[in-house]
C-alpha cells in the first residue's frame, strides 16, 4: 500500500479522479509559506492510500497542472514522484534518482523548499 498527500489545487481545472480506488485519510488546508507566483497560498491537502501505484502515477501525470506542482506517494521499498508529463519510480535511499527527479522539479520552477518529499 502507498501513502501520499495529494494537493487538490494541482489539478487541472476540470479533472475527476474516479475509478482508482483511493483510501482517504484526512483532509484539510493550510497556509503555504512558500508558494510560488503561479500558486495560491491556500493548500486543500488529500492525505490518502492506493495499492496501484503505477496506476496513480500516470493518471495524475496527464491530470497534473502546469507550471510547479508535482505528487509524490510511497511505500517502504519505493518512491512515486509524479510531475506533469513524467513520473519517477525508484528504490527508497537512492540518491541518485531522488536528485534527477528534484533537477526535473527544478526546472518547472517548483520552488526548492517544496522538494522535500520522503527519502
Amino acid at each position: 500500500m502507498y501513502d501520499g498527500v495529494l494537493i487538490l489545487e494541482s489539478l487541472k481545472v476540470g479533472t475527476e479522479l474516479d475509478g482508482l480506488q483511493l483510501g482517504v485519510r484526512k483532509i484539510s488546508r493550510t497556509v503555504v509559506g512558500n508558494a510560488s507566483a503561479d500558486q495560491p497560498s491556500v493548500w486543500s491537502l488529500l492525505e490518502f492510500e492506493v495499492e496501484r501505484g503505477e496506476e496513480l502515477a500516470q493518471v495524475l501525470s496527464r491530470v497534473l497542472d502546469s507550471p510547479g506542482w508535482y505528487a509524490d506517494f510511497h511505500d517502504d521499498r519505493e518512491i512515486f514522484v509524479v510531475f506533469p508529463g513524467r513520473v519517477f519510480r525508484y528504490r527508497r535511499g537512492d540518491d541518485r534518482a531522488r536528485e534527477e527527479a528534484k533537477e526535473f522539479g527544478r526546472g518547472l520552477a517548483i520552488p526548492e523548499p517544496q522538494l522535500d518529499w520522503t527519502r
